[in-house]
């Protein structure tokens, strides 16, 4: 019970963040929107691109917890929990895409550098970046960005538009002072390869979930030597670990028992083991006999 009302409180904190911070990259986009327009600043204006990804991000992340909280049906036994992961690859795609537009944009005004009002930029970037910081803040202190996959994309996404925006102030203060305006195009080139790291990071973690890989934060030959410690099982085949959700794994497998050793004993210490000690708690466990 305890441990059902943990979750609850986390997801309740999760949506919370992402309001606020849906909330906050919304307004912030508007402005820097604006005022690449009225600077003629890449950056200003890569920046506000990216903020619009991530309010269809964050606002697509907010829908799937939304989702994640409809019950099991008889199709989909796990529920909509996956969701989660879809939003989350989602955002890591969008994130790709927005930094090779960025890029492109960038090359072209390599070519052909164009004067940018550095002061307004300064000024609107370190609204923004102070807007940032604020999303991120909330987060990462309401959500749980540590263990949750789809928060974790959200947040990265956020930090992405506070580098974004101090991409933008050293920009500025380079032109500003040197008149160096092809800076402009550089900050926006570095900001895309930041972005596209964490982007890759974000998409190989959900693409190994969707896979059903084995969970990287569980230590395989770890849960082995905990079942085949539990008295009555002399061996241990098959075991299969899967991720449907962040922070809900799956596990199967065939336990060989000894003969004399009672099912429902045997079956109880294994179940318990696995939810006490690794937090897995959905198991389906055969056990078998050895002339089985």
């Amino acid at each position: 019970m305890s441990s059902h009302c943990n979750s609850h409180r986390k997801t309740i904190n999760n949506r919370k963040g992402l309001s606020i911070a849906i909330v906050i990259t919304a307004v912030i986009m508007i402005l820097e929107f604006l005022g690449g327009l009225a600077t003629n600043s890449l950056a200003l204006l890569s920046d506000a691109g990216h903020m619009l990804s991530d309010v269809s991000s964050l606002v697509f992340s907010l829908l799937a917890m939304w989702l994640a909280l409809k019950p099991p049906t008889d199709t989909k036994h796990f529920g909509f929990h996956r969701v989660e992961i879809l939003a989350a690859l989602f955002n890591g795609v969008t994130l790709f895409v927005i930094a090779g537009l960025i890029i492109l944009e960038a090359y072209e005004r390599f070519l052909v550098p164009q004067t940018v009002s550095s002061v307004y930029m300064i000024a609107i970037a370190t609204i923004g970046m102070v807007a940032n910081i604020l999303s991120a803040w909330a987060l990462l202190h309401q959500g749980d960005v540590k263990n949750n996959i789809n928060m974790r994309s959200a947040y990265l996404h956020i930090i992405g538009d506070a580098l974004g925006s101090l991409g933008a102030i050293v920009a500025g203060i380079v032109m500003y002072f040197w008149n160096w305006y092809i800076a402009d195009s550089i900050i926006s080139v570095v900001v895309a390869l930041v972005i596209l790291k964490g982007a890759w990071g974000v998409v190989r973690q959900t693409v190994h979930i969707l896979m059903e890989g084995a969970p990287q934060s569980i230590d395989i030959s770890n849960i082995k030597t905990t079942l085949e410690t539990i008295d009555g099982v002399i061996g241990i085949h098959d075991l299969r670990i899967w991720t449907i959700t962040s922070g809900m794994h799956s596990l199967s497998c065939h336990l060989l028992i000894d003969e004399k050793a009672d099912y429902q004993t045997v079956l109880t210490s294994a179940t318990l083991a696995l939810r006490e000690r690794f937090q897995i708690n959905y198991s389906t466990l055969q056990l078998e006999q050895q002339h089985c």
